[in-house]
């Protein structure tokens, strides 16, 4: 009996029921990947996306707190198992000292966007409203358009988009995610070091 519990686990692991939901997409899946300053480092992070066949729906990067070190944020997508191997193939990368996770219910993540909105004296308190309701601001206010600028996590950027776009939006400039976790853990975090488990720099 003991045999034959064992043989219904293992094949309920390896069911084609599981396997298909490992492979189901799953959208803006959130990398943090923390990686040397080094020249070239943004173009071999690019490029392994592009040889796998990977798509980035966002990538921003900027100093983080540890000196001579950058921190990426890359928005991409695919089934679970895609995500794993990317992060493994983001290891493999010299570059690259930690790969994270981080999920959308244990983080923080917002975005800036800058914004160029046709307007009249007609249409001027409509886009004044739409900026107070998503608590942009504006960074001048001409004859002739109105220039805000907005942080908010995606969906309120999409948000605000969509709204002005009926009004006519001469320019639009968007920076992509950046996130932090909310503990002091995000997720699944990988740290590459040497075989006594110091962190290699």
């Amino acid at each position: 009996m003991a045999d034959l519990r064992v043989l219904t686990r293992s094949a309920h692991a390896g069911s084609p029921e599981r396997e298909a939901a490992r492979r189901k997409p799953v959208a803006g899946a959130i990398l943090a990947v923390l990686v040397k300053d080094r020249a070239g480092v943004l173009c071999r992070v690019a490029e392994l996306f592009s040889r796998r066949g990977y798509n980035i729906d966002s990538l921003s990067v900027g100093t983080s707190c540890e000196p001579g070190l950058s921190r990426m944020t890359i928005v991409t997508r695919g089934g679970e198992a895609d995500i794993e191997q990317i992060m493994r193939q983001l290891e493999k990368l010299v570059e690259v000292v930690t790969v994270s996770r981080i999920h959308r219910s244990a983080g923080f993540f917002r975005e800036l966007a800058i914004l160029k909105v046709k307007a009249t004296e007609a249409t001027r308190p409509g886009i004044l409203r739409t900026v107070w309701d998503y608590e942009a601001r504006v960074l001048e206010d001409s004859a002739d358009c109105i220039t805000l600028e907005a942080v908010s996590d995606k969906e309120g950027i999409d948000g605000l988009v969509a709204t002005l776009e009926p009004f006519g939006i001469l320019e639009l400039a968007r920076t992509g995610a950046a996130a932090l976790g909310k503990d002091s853990l995000e997720g699944t975090t990988r740290i590459k070091g040497d075989n006594h488990g110091n962190l290699v720099l």
